[in-house]
């Protein structure tokens, strides 16, 4: 808590209050040096705490292609590096589970963890004969959940839903985004995290979907041998996916390498609809093969999201509107998503995507690469007001999808700088357009009703309109306008706080020698009008 105090505390400074008195380049000068202190001040955090620190730190440290590598640097330890538990721990743990001793569970079993992750960790065993033969196999990977975390993980979660209730307080983060619907949804997936059977049922249904499929593996369950909090499966460790040097020594191209973990993902997400949704380096490992070239094999399944019917339909609008460069069919499609609050200007958004459209719409990649960065700079600053206070959040069934494509957007950059992972999402884009008969029959008769509605409404509100003409009740809104007199109105209102509290502050000075009591009062209570003057939140 104290370290979320701190951090808002530094962040409202340097970015809210300084910029207000003309020092936003004192602000931006030393940005990159007090981000990367941050970073390491998280690093030391989350290692001592554990928990959910670490997955919060494993997805700031994935991120290489948005955060630059000063700051994703300081974190990287966190993708593996976890203090292990005791193995008195784990083997009480393990037994108590089991049922059975462990000397009887397995033939053997190493005492050195091989990887201490955030909830558990896991340790190399060999099945014992009767059940290798069966099986087929004998090295297995065991993972035990940390003894104590489940009350661990209530505590985390308390914390964040507090640091959420913080944010919801802050009208920057409010207009954008309902932080503690967010938190919520995490404790739902962090929860499933810690149920190792629930894991074991999600990488059998993966496996299941990609049986026929060489490029993507899974490991196999031994149930004989899982319970809620140990979970026993085939050995399938391998070359690390962000190893390049191990990847080239291998004889594999890492750009091979991303383009099929790009496919792979895209498949998950547009084909299957059921996705891994915690990606990280530590949990994809690549397998030299010599027949098929390579496998990525995914472990831990613990975190996994879902594509619901209505979402697949809401992407399917969107990308209609995009291969059509319909800005109007755009808006709707992302408020039905959605993303966009029912406060959105949506006039002035239109504006913005058609311009958009008219000048990037039908664009490859290649060309937009080439285009000058002064004319992105140009359209950039053209709607820099309308994007910075447009109001949107981030519904449940988006979290995992968007934590997904982040992580593997990292993972590919990490293994191909210049690699850029939407020219795979074409073909499945195309997919998804063309719908696979019922679903694109649906969509367009959905449509065709909403056509026919409208159309049945038409006269009744052209009447009306015709009726408030002649009343002289049509008003016009003018969006641009608005915005404008919204932001004049909130600097006059702070322009007034800082005159304000100036009097009171001057004559509290004055009146120090002749009375002192009041005197104080008067500073004290130019507190509040400097406050006004310069805080982001809304006062309640």
């Amino acid at each position: 808590m104290r370290f979320a105090a701190r951090a808002l505390a530094q962040a409202w400074w340097f970015e809210l209050v300084l910029p207000r008195f003309g020092l936003a380049r004192f602000a931006a000068r030393g940005r990159i040096r007090r981000l990367q202190k941050l970073a390491r001040r998280f690093h030391a955090l989350a290692a001592d705490l554990g928990g959910l620190m670490i997955k919060v730190g494993q997805f700031l440290s994935s991120r290489l292609d948005v955060l630059p590598p000063e700051i994703t640097r300081e974190l990287e330890g966190l993708q593996d590096e976890v203090a292990p538990e005791s193995f008195a721990s784990i083997v009480a743990q393990a037994e108590h589970e089991l049922g059975i001793p462990l000397d009887r569970a397995y033939a053997t079993f190493e005492s050195e963890p091989i990887a201490a992750a955030s909830l558990g960790q896991a340790h190399r065993a060999r099945l014992t004969p009767t059940l290798a033969a069966d099986l087929g196999f004998s090295d297995v990977v065991v993972k035990v959940l940390r003894p104590g975390i489940e009350q661990i993980v209530e505590v985390d979660l308390a914390a964040l839903r507090r640091v959420a209730r913080w944010l919801s307080r802050v009208k920057l983060v409010n207009r954008r985004a309902d932080a503690p619907a967010l938190i919520e949804e995490f404790a739902t997936t962090s929860l499933e995290e810690i149920d190792y059977v629930h894991e074991a049922g999600n990488a059998e249904r993966f496996a299941d979907i990609f049986a026929d499929d060489p490029r993507v593996g899974a490991p196999v369950i031994v149930w004989e041998r899982s319970a809620r909090r140990v979970l026993t499966l085939a050995d399938v460790t391998a070359i690390k996916i962000t190893d390049v040097g191990a990847l080239q020594a291998a004889g594999l191209d890492p750009d091979a390498v991303a383009a099929e973990l790009a496919r792979a993902t895209f498949e998950q997400i547009f084909v299957a609809g059921f996705f891994h949704a915690d990606p990280h380096p530590g949990n994809i490992f690549v397998t030299p093969s010599a027949e098929h070239g390579f496998t990525i094999t995914y472990i831990d399944f613990g975190m996994m999201g879902e594509i619901t019917d209505e979402l697949r339909d809401g992407l399917q609008q969107f990308i209609f509107a995009v291969a059509s460069r319909d800005a109007r069919g755009w808006v709707v499609a992302t408020q039905r998503l959605g993303v966009l609050l029912p406060s959105v200007d949506t006039v002035e958004l239109e504006r913005a995507v058609t311009a958009l459209f008219d000048r990037f719409g039908g664009m490859g990649v290649a060309e937009l690469t080439a285009l000058d960065p002064r004319e992105l700079q140009q359209f950039a600053l053209q709607f820099s007001e309308l994007v910075r206070t447009l109001p949107f959040q981030l519904p449940e069934s988006f979290l995992l999808l968007i934590r997904t494509v982040s992580l593997i957007s990292g993972v590919t950059s990490a293994l191909n700088r210049d690699f850029n992972m939407w020219d795979a999402v074409d073909p499945f884009a195309r997919t998804l357009l063309r719908g696979g008969g019922t679903s694109t029959a649906r969509s367009v008769g959905r449509e065709a009703v909403a056509i026919l509605s409208a159309l049945a409404r038409l006269p009744q509100r052209v009447d009306a309109l015709a009726t408030r003409l002649d009343r002289g009740e049509l008003a016009v809104r003018s969006p641009e306008v608005e915005q404008r007199l919204r932001v004049l109105d909130g600097t006059v209102r702070r322009a007034t706080s800082a005159i304000l509290f100036t009097a009171l502050l001057l004559a509290g000075v004055i009146l120090r020698p002749t009375d002192e009591v009041l005197s104080w009062v008067l500073i004290g209570g130019s507190a509040l009008p400097l406050l006004h003057a310069v805080a982001p939140w809304r006062l309640r």
